[in-house]
């Protein structure tokens, strides 16, 4: 059994059609023609024909990540897909061989049958395995630090967190190589949220979103620690909170989704407390069918985040935090060049 990684469009565009039709597919542009009797040689032939302005290097790359998904991958095999909308990612088990739909919707013309496993929270992977899930590639094999028998373990006892491994020592250290297909950027986020979660579990959670609202401009009310009616943070604008937006927020940081039922509770204590908008935080993520309903039907007074959004806040608004939030969460900027080898087959 080998452990591989599969990517639903390079901003998780393609994540709800591979969920929908149980399937994971090549979605590289252009690329519509039946390649399965072509030779590794013949592929790399016609990809550069297709693809005139590559350099011959890309070529090569995309050249071996075709040629996984078509000929190396087999059944029986599992698939993990990063969420780019949740932090989980999604295992899937082979179950189907390559085939090519010449009438299918653009770019779908490659795909495998697939059957989900789960959808396991990124903070039950250690951080090496996620570093290989944080390559750049479309396609590839995960195999570095046992990474197919440790996450054969995991799918044999339910999915559960690997280790119980200090997180902060995965965090500030590493002694793993870093390879240069891995991203960098998605990298950092995922230290920058381990470490946000080891100091800021709980109660801290909702001290760090109060803060992040604070140095957007809201006026906030901070409710203690313990039952709190699902009213964590009451927030509005104008130097004494009562310029609307007015925001009705509850934060958890609890391991699993979040359920529909909590959803609802917020609503219920936005109506009592008069709020004309209400903010959800969960650390991981939600169930599909909160996330559908929410954005279907709430899309104008309810808001969901999950860590993505929190480091993503915590980016934009660090500079204007409080210093004992600063203190606990010491971040610099760090600007690099960004290679034009870091594009993927969207970008082609």
């Amino acid at each position: 059994m080998a452990i591989w990684l599969a990517r639903a469009g390079s901003h998780g565009e393609y994540e709800q059609k591979f969920v929908e039709d149980k399937k994971i597919y090549l979605t590289w542009d252009a690329l519509s023609e039946d390649i399965s009797a072509l030779d590794r040689s013949g592929l790399y032939q016609r990809l550069s024909q297709l693809y005139p302005t590559t350099k011959p290097r890309a070529i090569s790359n995309w050249t071996g990540q075709i040629w996984s998904f078509t000929k190396e991958m087999k059944k029986g095999d599992i698939v993990g897909i990063p969420s780019k909308s949740q932090p989980v990612i999604f295992f899937y088990e082979v179950v189907g061989d390559y085939v090519h739909e010449i009438k299918a919707q653009h770019p779908f013309y490659h795909s495998r049958q697939v059957k989900l496993l789960a959808e396991v929270p990124r903070s039950h992977l250690r951080q090496d395995i996620l570093y290989s899930f944080g390559a750049f590639l479309t396609i590839c094999r995960i195999s570095r630090n046992d990474a197919e028998a440790r996450i054969e373990r995991m799918r044999n006892n339910g999915w559960k967190s690997e280790s119980t491994n200090s997180i902060i020592s995965q965090v500030v250290s590493s002694d793993e190589e870093i390879e240069e297909s891995l991203n960098i950027e998605e990298i950092a986020a995922e230290q920058i949220s381990r470490l946000i979660i080891s100091k800021f579990k709980g109660h801290g959670l909702t001290r760090l979103v109060d803060a992040i609202l604070r140095a957007q401009g809201y006026t906030t009310y901070l409710s203690p620690e313990g039952p709190d009616g699902s009213v964590d943070i009451l927030a509005g604008g104008g130097r004494l909170g009562f310029v609307e937006p007015r925001l009705c927020v509850q934060v958890k940081s609890q391991d699993n989704p979040i359920e529909l039922r909590s959803i609802t509770e917020l609503q219920g204590a936005m109506t009592n407390v008069k709020a004309t908008h209400g903010l959800f935080v969960s650390w991981n993520g939600y169930k599909r069918s909160v996330t559908h309903s929410v954005i279907t039907a709430h899309f104008f007074n309810v808001r969901l985040w999950t860590q993505y959004d929190v480091v993503r806040e915590l980016y934009a608004n660090y500079d204007r935090l409080d210093e004992e939030i600063k203190a606990e969460l010491p971040l610099k900027r760090i600007w690099i060049v960004a290679s034009q080898g870091d594009k993927m087959e969207d970008d082609e």
